[in-house]
């Protein structure tokens, strides 16, 4: 597992983005706090590919509901990156396994095709 940052330092209904390492290259991932649990993808827009944020750490839309494309505008559901409106309506963000353990954020291995998986919260221990 890789440290993340403390789950103090996202605050709730809040974003924060993070250069990892996944399948041997850098990626830019974010990570969205609802409460306890935390929602993670890619930094990358299933219509075009562009990074997702407004500037540093904006990801979401200003009521902080949904994820929010910078480049068209195409909101995303927090709890599984499904695209409900914009362009790539019905598509969704890869997500990016994390875990939160001991008060941290942790990134944790990821299968080896993260199209695969299903998002899952990730809950507090």
């Amino acid at each position: 597992m890789t440290l993340l940052c403390p789950l103090d330092a996202v605050e709730d209904f809040a974003a924060k983005g993070f250069e990892v390492v996944l399948g041997g290259e850098t990626q830019s991932i974010f990570i969205v706090r609802r409460g306890s649990k935390i929602y993670a993808y890619r930094n990358s827009c299933p219509h075009l590919g562009v990074p997702l944020e407004w500037t540093k750490d904006r990801f979401l839309s200003i009521d902080g509901r949904f994820i929010q494309c910078s480049m068209h505008g195409a909101l995303f559901r927090v709890q599984d990156g499904l695209c409900l409106m914009g362009p790539c309506e019905k598509q969704a963000l890869k997500p990016v396994l994390v875990e939160v353990y001991n008060g941290e954020i942790h990134l944790t291995p990821q299968p080896s095709d993260p199209g695969q998986s299903s998002p899952k919260p990730s809950n507090s221990r």
